[in-house]
């Protein structure tokens, strides 16, 4: 039998974008996985509403992974300029020199990080 909600919002939470904590009943869920109907095994973080509501709430595909896997492959030895660079490079791999869903000729991604 499914579980009333009304116990939902006792719980205390901490937004992950601001840092501020409030109750489970004011926050918004997120998935870093970008599906938060499928809810088996998982462990959602929160946003407070005015975080949520600054959110891009467009699919982002398989960013994530595409992330997780550069950061892997850096192993946190290198700036940001260079992990930008390496994520340049890997959505170049991935997805050809436009991007995913990329409609033109691609010219900005060959910029370097500083944006030259």
């Amino acid at each position: 039998m499914w579980r009333g909600r009304s116990n939902r919002g006792e719980q205390s939470v901490v937004c992950i974008a601001c840092g501020d904590s409030l109750s489970r009943r004011n926050a918004r869920e997120y998935d870093k996985e970008g599906n938060r109907w499928e809810r088996d095994g998982k462990e959602f973080e929160y946003l407070c509403k005015p975080c949520h509501r600054e959110l891009c709430h467009q699919p982002r595909g398989d960013l994530e992974s595409l992330l997780v896997d550069v950061e892997r492959d850096r192993d946190g030895r290198t700036g940001p300029a260079q992990f930008l660079r390496a994520y340049q490079g890997a959505v170049r791999e991935r997805y050809g020199a436009a991007g995913p869903g990329a409609s033109g000729s691609g010219a900005e991604g060959d910029r370097d990080a500083r944006g030259e």
